[in-house]
């Protein structure tokens, strides 16, 4: 018998032997696109990270597969006065270990972001601006700033919520499950590293009874196994569907695919910081003495170079939308006065002859080779467009746990990489990839070209201090146009999220990115 009869065959035994209440007890293995690289929940902020932390812990704020605003372990918040917020936490909330959650563990929570080692791409962003916490009750807790900050609810949406025995704990021990005591809908079973993540189903879940007894995570980072396993039923479902596959999956009648615009932005880091960069060469592959990337006529070269719709096109295979800014156009602080960048050639080869390079130079781009959609071949495109506009361009592709540490090292020259704005507004593409690297204010945590321009700081803090959402905006749209006009990142496209499940079961697709196990349901009995 296939699994899929399995499933439907459990899911109708119980059914029929259960009362309507009770929730039947079906399993579900889900087929992964991407590594993780640690199951802390405050140690690498990355979406797969997240995404598998969120089945674990929990978040006082969530977000709808629209992104937008939805009561998680807080029920409601406020702003009480300028520089403070109140947040009231759910009532008979408790930890797999049956253990209350309160107010302390949101503090030990907080405290804890800025205190993991190692960490290749830190939560501090979403932390570094609250300057005090007041414990009012076990269930209502105060934050306040140092400055008025509208942002203090999209932020908790990023900080997962581990318990306060946990407090002190290492990467190692979460990893192990010695620590991943959670408040979310499955407790940890086992993490086998570069395998898979076994969970089951906590029944005492604060959102509900969930469908899934047990929920197996592959992981399965490349395309033809992840594929496989669907066709086989292996798994029952999967995400990350190969743009390659996607057209022969939808004729399939076994399946479903789910699809929607991701918050998702592809783009590539410059180093337009060093006087020199450690692979940029002349012609001849020997090292240039002077960084020709701190030049805006050089990076706007490069932008021009790039034939958008084509990568779109014939390297997606139509699955992402070409970009010219950080965040889609349905999001708060898009420009409306942003275009995509015309492939322009000639016009590049222009720019670097009045910059000085009149014959070109050298570069290697980085990128990670199993993180994005279809990221090595981007890449490739990438390169032989550059270098049919005068400079020569080398890939090297690497896994990405890989390729994070040493992007974080300032290792490379030029990077491709891709940002989930997470906050749901360009806020957080901002203060992430943009403001100028600051770890003591958690300003520009992956920006990892060092860009730095002190307008686009300025207009980024004054949206971070204004109330008022349209003067918000305003000063968003400013700051991205400057920093945008300036070169500080090479926007390419956003991804478009897919998901394929076997038949019987069914996906509301999500902006941004998340593949929620409780989320699939299994279809309903006719």
């Amino acid at each position: 018998m296939s699994l899929l009869r399995q499933v439907v065959t459990v899911l109708a035994a119980v059914a029929a032997g259960a009362a309507a209440s009770l929730v039947p007890a079906a399993n579900l293995t889900i087929g992964l696109g991407t590594d993780v690289t640690a199951l802390d929940p405050h140690y690498h902020n990355v979406t797969p990270n997240n995404n598998v932390g969120a089945h674990i812990f929990g978040y006082l704020v969530m977000r709808n597969e629209k992104s937008q605003l939805i009561p998680g372990l807080a029920t409601e918040w406020k702003a009480i006065d300028a520089t403070t917020w109140e947040f009231k936490l759910r009532r008979g909330v408790k930890f797999h270990d049956g253990s209350d959650f309160t107010a302390a563990d949101v503090v030990a929570s907080i405290e804890r972001v800025p205190t993991v080692p190692n960490s290749p791409s830190p939560f501090t962003a979403y932390s570094k601006q609250i300057r005090e916490m007041i414990v009012v009750d076990p269930l209502t807790i105060r934050f306040r700033t140092a400055l008025p900050y509208p942002l203090m609810p999209s932020d908790m949406t990023q900080i997962l919520i581990i318990s306060r025995a946990a407090a002190k704990a290492t990467t190692d021990d979460f990893n192990s499950g010695r620590a991943a005591n959670g408040t979310g809908p499955y407790k940890l079973v086992r993490y086998a590293k570069g395998d898979r993540i076994e969970l089951a189903r906590n029944d005492a879940w604060w959102g509900g009874p969930t469908p899934w007894e047990k929920v197996t995570l592959r992981l399965l980072p490349q395309d033809a196994p992840r594929v496989a396993a669907l066709l086989s039923g292996d798994v029952q479902v999967i995400e990350n569907v190969p743009t390659s596959d996607a057209a022969k999956l939808k004729q399939d009648k076994r399946l479903g695919i789910y699809r929607t615009v991701a918050d998702r932005l592809i783009y590539l880091h410059l180093d337009s910081d060093r006087d020199v960069s450690p692979f940029v060469t002349d012609k001849a592959g020997k090292p240039l003495a002077k960084n020709p990337l701190k030049d805006p006529r050089v990076r706007k070269a490069i932008s021009k170079s790039i034939n958008r719709p084509a990568i779109v096109d014939k390297v997606m295979e139509g699955e992402a939308i070409a970009s010219g800014q950080l965040v889609a156009d349905f999001l708060f602080g898009a420009s409306r006065n942003l275009k995509v960048e015309p492939y322009d050639p000639e016009g590049a080869k222009q720019l670097l002859r009045e910059a000085g390079y009149p014959d070109g130079f050298g570069i290697t781009i980085h990128a990670p080779n199993n993180r994005y959609v279809n990221d090595a071949k981007i890449a490739q495109a990438v390169a032989q467009m550059l270098t049919r506009a005068g400079i020569d361009t080398k890939v090297v592709a690497m896994p990405s746990s890989t390729f994070f540490s040493q992007a974080t090292d300032l290792k490379f020259s030029l990077m491709l990489l891709g940002w989930s704005t997470g906050t749901g507004e360009a806020s957080s593409s901002l203060k992430a990839l943009l403001m100028t690297y600051n770890r003591d204010r958690g300003y520009g945590t992956a920006n990892r070209g060092r860009y730095s321009n002190s307008k686009v700081d300025a207009l980024t803090e004054d949206a971070l201090q204004t109330v008022d959402d349209v003067k918000r905006e305003a000063y968003l749209q400013r700051a991205t146009e400057l920093a945008i006009n300036d070169v500080g990142v090479v926007p390419l496209h956003f991804q478009v999220n897919l998901w394929a499940a076997r038949d019987g079961i069914t996906y509301v697709p999500r902006t941004d990115e998340n593949t929620l196990a409780w989320q699939f349901k299994p279809a309903a009995k006719k």
